[in-house]
Parts: C-alpha cells; sequence; structure tokens
C-alpha cells in the first residue's frame, strides 16, 4: 500500500440525498455541505427515490419484514420474489428467471452454469471483474478479445474449433459497457456464436430500462443469446441482480449453482420496489429513448466543446483525461461548480486513460448540460 500512488488512492465518501432527486449532499463534512447535482450514480431513470417504489417497499417491508431470513430453498422465498421473476420473464420474453442478491453473484452462477474446465472462454477484454473472477472459479480457459472486435471472435472462434472441434465454448460482452459507454454489435456476434456453436453470455446490467426495444436492452429479440444478467441497482432504481435463460439451464441454476443455494434471498422490500419499477418502466416505453436522445444532444455539445466524442450511444459519457491527476483536478473543478462526478482511473481502466465518467439521468434539469461546459471551459 506505500507504493500506490496518491493519485490513485480511493477514497470513501458518504452521501445522503438531498432535497430534489437528483441532488447529492456530502455527508460529515461541513466543506463539503452544498448539495450537488448527481452525474455520478447508475440510477438512470431517476426511480430510487420515486414514491410508488418507496410505497411497494414499505407495503412489502410490513408484510414481510426487513430481510429473508433464509435462502430460496429453505425459507426465504416470499410470493414477491415469484412474482417479480414472473413478470421478468414475461417482459424479456425468457422461460426462466432466477433472482440473486446482487450483480456479483448473479455474474459468479452465470459463469459456472455455462462453463467448466473443459470448456474456453472467450471474453471481451473490457468484461466486468465479476465475470473474469467467474471464469477463473470455473475453472475453464479463458481467452480474451479486443474491445468489441467481431474480426478478433471470429478469429478465436475458427482457432478454437479448429483445435477440437467439439470442445464447449462461451463467448461473455457486455450489452452496455459501464466505463466506455460502448455496446458490441449484438446482432452480428450471436451469428457468429450459432455458426461456431458456442453458447453466449451478455450482461445486461447497464441496458435494462434503457436501451432496446421499450427498454428491453440490446440482446431482447436476438436468436443465439444463452443467458443473459441483470441488476435492479441501477435503471430499476432498487437493489439485487437476476438471470434470465431457457428452462433447462433455469433448472441447472436453481439445483446447482452454490451462488443462489448458499445465501440469503434477496431482501424483499427490495424485490417490492423492483417490481414496482418494472410496472412503471413497461408503462413508459419511451423513457429510455429519451434519455438517448438526451445523452446524443450532451454529445455533440461536448464535440463541439473540443471534447473527444463520447463513444455509445447511452447515458454513460466518459470525458478521457488521461492522467490519473488531472482527472481528479477536474473531479474537484466540476465540484466546485456543483455537479458530481468521479474520476475513474486505473486498473478500473486502463493506464493512461483516467476519465471523467458523466451519468444522465432522466430528472436532471434541463440547465444541467450547461452548467457542465460552463465549468469544463473554466478548466
Amino acid at each position: 500500500m506505500e507504493s500506490l500512488p496518491p493519485a490513485r488512492r480511493r477514497q470513501l465518501r458518504t452521501w445522503v440525498p438531498a432535497p430534489g432527486s437528483a441532488r447529492l449532499q456530502a455527508h460529515g463534512s461541513q466543506a463539503e455541505s452544498d448539495p450537488l447535482l448527481d452525474l455520478a450514480s447508475n440510477d438512470y431513470l431517476g426511480l430510487n427515490r420515486h414514491p410508488v417504489l418507496i410505497a411497494a417497499a414499505q407495503a412489502e417491508l410490513e408484510r414481510s419484514g426487513v430481510g429473508a431470513g433464509g435462502s430460496r430453498l429453505v425459507s426465504g422465498s416470499r410470493p414477491v420474489h415469484g412474482a417479480l421473476e414472473a413478470e421478468l420473464a414475461d417482459w424479456l420474453g425468457r422461460d426462466r428467471v432466477l433472482l440473486f442478491p446482487s450483480g456479483f453473484q448473479a455474474n459468479l452462477a452465470a459463469i459456472s452454469a455455462l462453463a467448466d474446465r473443459h470448456c474456453t472462454v472467450l471474453a471481451d477484454r473490457l468484461i466486468h471483474h465479476s465475470l473474469l473472477v467467474g471464469v477463473q472459479a470455473s475453472g475453464a480457459r479463458l481467452k480474451r478479445f479486443a474491445h468489441n472486435d467481431l474480426n478478433a471472435v471470429k478469429e478465436l472462434l475458427e482457432s478454437c474449433r479448429n483445435r477440437n472441434p467439439d470442445q464447449p465454448l462461451l463467448v461473455v460482452t457486455e450489452s452496455l459497457f459501464s466505463m466506455e459507454g460502448t455496446s458490441p454489435a449484438l446482432m452480428e456476434l450471436t451469428a457468429l456464436c450459432r455458426q461456431h456453436r458456442a453458447r453466449l453470455l451478455v450482461d445486461e446490467a447497464h441496458a435494462l430500462g434503457v436501451l432496446g426495444p421499450a427498454g428491453r436492452g440490446l440482446a431482447y429479440g436476438l436468436e443465439g443469446v444463452t443467458m443473459i444478467s441483470g441488476t435492479f441497482g441501477k435503471a430499476f432504481g432498487s437493489g439485487g441482480a437476476f438471470l434470465a435463460t431457457d428452462t433447462k439451464l433455469g433448472e441447472v441454476l436453481l439445483q446447482s449453482s452454490g451462488a443462489f443455494r448458499y445465501t440469503t434471498a434477496l431482501a424483499p422490500p427490495l424485490v417490492a420496489a423492483a417490481l414496482a419499477a418494472l410496472k412503471l418502466i413497461r408503462h413508459h416505453p419511451d423513457w429510455g429513448q429519451q434519455l438517448v436522445e438526451r445523452s446524443i444532444l450532451w454529445r455533440d455539445h461536448l464535440q463541439a466543446a473540443g471534447w473527444q466524442r463520447p463513444s455509445g450511444c447511452g447515458p454513460i459519457l466518459p470525458l478521457i483525461v488521461g492522467a490519473d491527476q488531472a482527472a481528479l483536478d477536474r473531479q474537484h473543478q466540476l465540484e466546485k461548480a456543483g455537479l458530481l462526478t468521479v474520476a475513474i482511473r486505473p486498473p478500473t481502466v486502463p493506464e493512461g486513460t483516467a476519465r471523467l465518467r458523466l451519468v444522465l439521468h432522466r430528472d436532471l434539469p434541463d440547465e444541467t448540460l450547461e452548467v457542465l461546459l460552463r465549468a469544463l471551459a473554466d478548466g
């Protein structure tokens, strides 16, 4: 730890919601007491403090208590768990959905169900750490390909099939990469996987609720996507996660997944809030597209102001700064202007690509972009 450079040392800061759902206030420091507009969290649709979600969580709290008290296979299952699983399966067009307490656990379970020591996993170089840990735990052989590079995937698939025609293959990617704001060409990727008899796992954590038809994610309706993982701690404004797949693999998860079996069930109030969020998202299928359109406007203005155009078209807009300390300086600069964003530094992102990760929310005031551009110009 002594060798860790000061500009790369992480610090915990505690926040409390301030009046107005788009603002957060630093807790415990008089010097940081002014509320800041939230451009950092993943609450894309602004549902975290939505009255419908709060009411649903409170009602379930009265019915079921704070926690489930046991795993789903012991005494932890509640009617609300089954209700959310069924609603999600219907919304996503999948046979089976299983809930998990966290996205990390869900991804571990997904890899364990789809790969073992006889399998080779081909993974995008920028996939989430939880997926890499899952591959390591499975004992599978890992081969990584350049970010969103279809040609690299094709070459790896062909090489694996030529070497061992019957070897199980699994391709792993995300539909919206959380630090890049980019998305793969999933239609072409699914075609490659079908051609080479490879399973495909897509982590939809950051896309669900925002991207794809009516916010159903970019994997929705694509033939050849074996399993998707998703979370409720982002656009759904709650907590917990899920896996969605076919009947056979759903039963494999239920019968053999340690990440599902040996953990206390997702807290019922969080489940109820996620179910309420899903119903709101289904009732407002245009919310995600509105956020996408706003993100394009922001990208246009940032590019016009001289910044490298943030990649992608979703609500995550990375502004590449380069050096760690320069990114931290930009973070503090924006905080002085009343905007909360966080400098993302290695090892979370590649060396030399420290950045500000700007995140759009549906409930940001209209003047936020003007404030941001003015603050960046002052630096």
